[in-house]
């Protein structure tokens, strides 16, 4: 069997407001609280782990890890629309609603622990 992309789990120190974050931006709900907490989409689960949970997991294993910058992307129907109610919520938006050579039009945000998000549609 070939393998399944499921999700991703960040890792973070304040898991209620990145879960919360995500939630306002993709209309979806949370599951779970602190330590561990989900946003489902179709197609994948975005999962939030906190730091001190992964390091009483395996000790030491967060000692080196650097904070990772990272880009999630997720497809929507309609960028324009979701951008006007981003700003209304006051997240930040990194870069307004623009059309890719490449036939993607997109807004970026930026997550509370200074991720980007690409929120994108085809045209």
């Amino acid at each position: 069997m070939q393998p399944h992309f499921t999700g991703t789990s960040v890792i973070t120190d304040d898991v209620p407001t990145l879960a919360a974050f995500y939630a306002a931006a993709l209309d979806a709900d949370v599951e779970g609280a602190a330590p561990f907490a989900r946003v489902t989409v179709p197609g994948a689960v975005l999962s939030f782990f906190a730091t001190q949970g992964m390091e009483s997991m395996v000790p030491g294993v967060m000692s080196d890890a650097m904070g990772g910058r990272f880009t999630l992307e997720f497809r929507v129907a309609d960028v324009d629309a979701r951008h006007e109610r981003l700003l209304a919520q006051g997240v930040e938006i990194l870069k307004p609603p623009t059309t890719q050579p490449w036939g993607r039009r997109s807004v970026w945000l930026c997550d509370p622990d200074g991720n980007i998000v690409n929120l994108y549609q085809e045209v």
